[in-house]
């Protein structure tokens, strides 16, 4: 029921269609925490090895927090829901900056790649355009330190909001709402788990 109460990592075990699946409570991040406040580094650096991230919000009050959590964890070089950008870049030893779009771009074209290259002082390179890429994902693969992370926002206490809201939070991507208190749809959250990890169950 109260914020902020989780103080250090704790760690437990999910059982789930015969699967062990390890859980890490992490504790809360607040704004300012890529910059190190709250010990902001530290719980981010943890959150950059898992393979799912559970993002905990309070059903009454979703989408700031959300909308926080999002922006440090992006400053911290976590990309949710997203698949890397299709681009491939080399560094070479002469030759200039060479660009190979595969597809139709609206975001990038050789002077804007030559000036984005030029910040990091890379002046020989051949970058390869797979996707309609923005300045920002070609900033990524340069930076070549970014994780690609599927998440799962866990909104919480669905069981103090009107049947609307609730309508309303069904149609939030990525999103499951449960009561923890009622112990309300953990199922749903289960199986939106088990898809995202795109675990598959052998049978030997």
């Amino acid at each position: 029921p109260y914020e902020f109460t989780t103080l250090t990592t704790v760690p437990g075990v999910i059982h789930y269609k015969g699967a062990k699946i390890q859980l890490l409570d992490l504790p809360g991040i607040i704004e300012g925490a890529k910059d190190g406040k709250g010990r902001g580094r530290q719980v981010i650096a943890v959150a950059r090895t898992c393979n799912l991230i559970f993002i905990c919000l309070d059903a009454l009050k979703p989408l700031g927090h959300k909308q926080i959590i999002e922006r440090e964890l992006e400053g911290f070089g976590i990309r949710l829901n997203r698949q890397p950008p299709s681009i491939t870049f080399r560094r070479k030893e002469k030759g200039g900056i060479n660009l190979t779009a595969m597809v139709p771009t609206t975001h990038l074209d050789l002077d804007t790649v030559k000036a984005i290259l030029s910040e990091y002082r890379i002046h020989n390179a051949d970058i390869v355009l797979r996707c309609d890429a923005t300045e920002d994902e070609l900033i990524d693969v340069i930076e070549g330190n970014r994780m690609y992370i599927p998440a799962i926002y866990v909104l919480n206490k669905i069981d103090q909001i009107s049947v609307e809201e609730l309508d309303i939070i069904y149609k939030v991507p990525h999103c499951v709402p449960i009561s923890a208190h009622h112990k309300w749809n953990f199922d749903d959250l289960l199986e939106k788990m088990w898809e995202y990890l795109n675990l598959v169950r052998i049978y030997t």
